[in-house]
């Protein structure tokens, strides 16, 4: 049953396993799906994706197998709109006067566009149109039990409709972030975070089921010292110039970082394209409005947690030249790269975070200074994969 479906699921990546699909199975022999492509969809999505991040491809995957396949969804605009309309259910109690004895889906199917063929007006009530509250097996708010469903809530569209609008893009792990996923991917700093001396009273979820299986099943309530924010963490953006395209995408990063409630302390800090003797102290980089970099390194210990954002593109001479400073009037007495390399042996942990995809690193201009860069940093694609194996990176001990 639909097999080559199973193995287009695999071989586009997703990990479906054959248990979940022989659940899949009973669950359509146990008439979930519905009786509708649309029900399929559902039901696939419910048994065999084990992630919100993967119901986009699997949307995807979906709408490649199925495309141009017809399903009682597939509707004239006008079925739909009398469909629709606030009518009055059918009592259960209201049973049906019998028809024929159990039929084959295909034959429903038969007349089911037969059906559509043949009606020219709305039908509420009845045995036979396509319509609603009465006992015909095609429609819905009445009473059938083994028939169509059509309409009311949820069929609005086909499932390969459905699949096809890509609902779930900013589900994927490999999108662009926004501030809750930036959020949710900083939570994992808190793994940082240390008991405080004091009395135990904050539950400990885990250690609580642990327990409570351990005394058969009575609850044991475990409690433990309540955690302290020791994190420090240091941002350092490159603002203006080529990073333009990418100034919301970072604005949403600072927002959800600033928000955050992780962090014993948060430093943010800009420069453009390169670090020299200044870090600035808005993303406008205007003169005068900076800090020197040697105090930032003199004053934030060695336990602060660097994170680089920017695209790493420059002329060469910025990154490796005494007055390579593309602003005019500032003139940088050592290279950029050199001050990069002082950030790395200042501080335990650093990572470089890029908006440029990573298939385009090697091939975009810059490309020679993102490849430095990458020498003196671990750098990671700007999306949710990316953003956790950087973190991962920074959680290393």
């Amino acid at each position: 049953m639909f097999l080559d479906f199973f193995y287009l699921l695999r071989a586009r990546g997703l990990a479906v396993s054959l248990n979940e699909w022989i659940s899949l199975i009973e669950a359509m022999d146990l008439g979930l799906a519905d009786s509708s492509l649309l029900g399929f969809y559902h039901l696939c999505r419910s048994v065999l994706i084990k992630s919100e991040a993967d119901y986009d491809k699997f949307d995807a995957i979906f709408a490649e197998y199925f495309k141009g396949i017809e399903s009682p969804e597939d509707l004239p605009e006008e079925f739909w709109k009398w469909l629709n309309q606030d009518i009055k259910e059918r009592d259960i109690n209201d049973k049906p006067i019998p028809e024929e004895a159990i039929m084959e889906l295909e034959d429903l199917l038969k007349r089911f566009y037969q059906r559509i063929e043949e009606q020219k007006e709305q039908h509420n009530g009845g045995n036979y149109w396509i319509g609603t509250g009465g006992t015909s097996r095609m429609g819905h708010g009445g009473y059938n039990n083994q028939g169509i469903r059509t309409g009311g809530i949820g069929r609005h569209k086909s499932a390969v409709q459905i699949a096809g609008e890509r609902n779930f893009r900013d589900f994927r792990q490999d999108s662009i972030l926004d501030i809750r996923q930036f959020q949710m991917a900083f939570r994992k700093l808190r793994q940082f975070s240390a008991r405080v001396e004091g009395s135990k009273t904050e539950l400990d979820v885990d250690g609580t089921i642990d327990e409570t299986c351990s005394n058969a099943g009575n609850l044991k309530l475990v409690f433990n010292k309540p955690r302290k924010n020791t994190i420090k963490l240091l941002l350092l953006f490159d603002s203006d110039g080529s990073m333009m395209p990418y100034s919301s995408l970072c604005s949403r990063l600072f927002q959800a970082v600033s928000k955050s409630s992780h962090f014993k302390d948060l430093k943010v800090y800009y420069f453009h394209n390169c670090i020299y003797e200044h870090l600035y102290t808005t993303p406008y980089c205007k003169k005068g409005q900076w800090v020197n970099t040697d105090w930032v390194l003199s004053n934030l210990d060695s336990e602060y947690k660097v994170i680089f954002i920017g695209d790493g593109t420059m002329a060469p001479s910025e990154l490796l030249r005494i007055g390579g400073n593309s602003v005019i009037g500032l003139y940088n007495e050592e290279p950029g790269v050199e001050w990069l390399k002082k950030f790395k042996r200042r501080y335990k942990k650093q990572i470089w975070l890029n908006p440029i995809p990573k298939d385009d690193w090697d091939f975009v201009y810059g490309s020679y200074t993102i490849a430095m860069i990458k020498d003196v940093f671990p750098m990671f694609e700007l999306t949710l994969d990316g953003l956790e194996e950087g973190i991962k990176r920074l959680l290393v001990r």
